[in-house]
C-alpha cells in the first residue's frame, strides 16, 4: 500500500471531539518515549507531520492524521512514566480507555515496545486488558536500529514468553525503525490488508 497524501486533522481530549464520519483507524499506543510519534513520520515519509520530543509525554491529546483521504492514522497519548502530575495521567487513562472501547471507527490498535528493553509489567498488563475488552491490536516492536538483530529477536522471544504465561494465542508482531524505515514496508503491506477485510 502506498501513502500518496497525509494531512494532520485536529487534536482531541474528549471522545465526541474525535472527527465525525465513518472512514477507518488505525491508532498508536505505547509507553512514553516508545516512539509513536516519530513511526507515524516515518510510515507518512514526513518529518515533522507528528510532533516529537526526547522528553517523554509530548503527546498529550488524541491526534489525527488524514491519509489519502481515506482513513485514518491516530497518535495517542503515551502510557507509563511521564513529567506531568498524576491528576494529568489519570485523565489520559480515562481518555484513552474511553477512545479505545468506543470508538467505532477503530479499526486497529497498534502497540508499540521498545525492542531494547526486557518486558515490562505495563505493556503485558495492558495488553492483558485489551484482550479482556476484545480490542483487536498488534505489537510493533520499534527502536530496532540501536542493537544488533540478534538482540532484537532475543527481546521478542522474551516478550513473547512473558506473553504466553496469560496468552494462549499471540498477536501478529511486527519490527521497526524511524531511523532506518526498517519495517515501513511490512506495515503498510498490513495496513492495506486490514483496510480489505
Amino acid at each position: 500500500m502506498k501513502i500518496k497524501q497525509s494531512e494532520f486533522v485536529k487534536s482531541s481530549v474528549e471522545l465526541d471531539q474525535c472527527p465525525e464520519g465513518t472512514l477507518p483507524e488505525f491508532a498508536f499506543i505505547g509507553r512514553s518515549n516508545v516512539g509513536k510519534s516519530s513511526l507515524i513520520n516515518m510510515l507518512t515519509e514526513r518529518r515533522k507531520l507528528a510532533k516529537t520530543s526526547n522528553t517523554p509525554g509530548k503527546t498529550q491529546t488524541i491526534n489525527h492524521f488524514l491519509i489519502n483521504q481515506q482513513w485514518y492514522l491516530v497518535d495517542l497519548p503515551g502510557y507509563g512514566y511521564a513529567k506531568v502530575s498524576k491528576t494529568t495521567r489519570d485523565d489520559w487513562g480515562k481518555m484513552i480507555e474511553n477512545y479505545l472501547l468506543n470508538r467505532q471507527q477503530l479499526v486497529n490498535l497498534f502497540v508499540l515496545i521498545d525492542s531494547r528493553i526486557p518486558p515490562q509489567n505495563i505493556d503485558l498488563s495492558f495488553i492483558d486488558w485489551l484482550g479482556q475488552h476484545a480490542i483487536p491490536f498488534t505489537i510493533i516492536f520499534t527502536k530496532a536500529d540501536k542493537q544488533n538483530e540478534k538482540k532484537t529477536r532475543k527481546s521478542i522471544r522474551a516478550f513473547q514468553e512473558a506473553m504466553r504465561e496469560t496468552w494462549e494465542e499471540l498477536p501478529p508482531m511486527l519490527t521497526s525503525s524511524s531511523v532506518t524505515k526498517a519495517g515501513r514496508e511490512d506495515i503498510l503491506e498490513y495496513l492495506g490488508g486490514l483496510l480489505v477485510l
